[in-house]
C-alpha cells in the first residue's frame, strides 16, 4: 500500500508540475519510477570500469565477488 500510495504522489506531481504538453506530463509521470533502477545501472558500470582502470580495486572487487559467491554456495 505505501509503494502505491508512494507512485500515485509521484505521478500526480509528474502531471502538476512539469513543464510541457499533455504527452510530456502523462509520460513523465507514468515513466518516473525507472529512475531508481537507472542509477543502479549507472552505479554497477562505474563499478564494473573502475575495476578494469584501477587494478587494485579490480582486484579487492574480484575478491569480493568471490567470497560472496562461495558463502552463498
Amino acid at each position: 500500500m505505501w509503494m502505491t500510495t508512494v507512485y500515485l504522489v509521484g505521478v500526480a506531481i509528474g502531471v502538476l508540475a512539469v513543464d510541457g504538453g499533455p504527452a510530456a506530463r502523462v509520460g513523465l509521470a507514468l515513466l518516473w519510477p525507472l529512475g531508481p533502477l537507472a542509477f543502479i545501472v549507472t552505479v554497477a558500470g562505474l563499478i564494473a570500469v573502475a575495476g578494469i582502470a584501477f587494478p587494485a580495486f579490480g582486484v579487492a572487487l574480484a575478491a569480493a565477488i568471490a567470497a560472496a559467491w562461495s558463502a552463498l554456495r
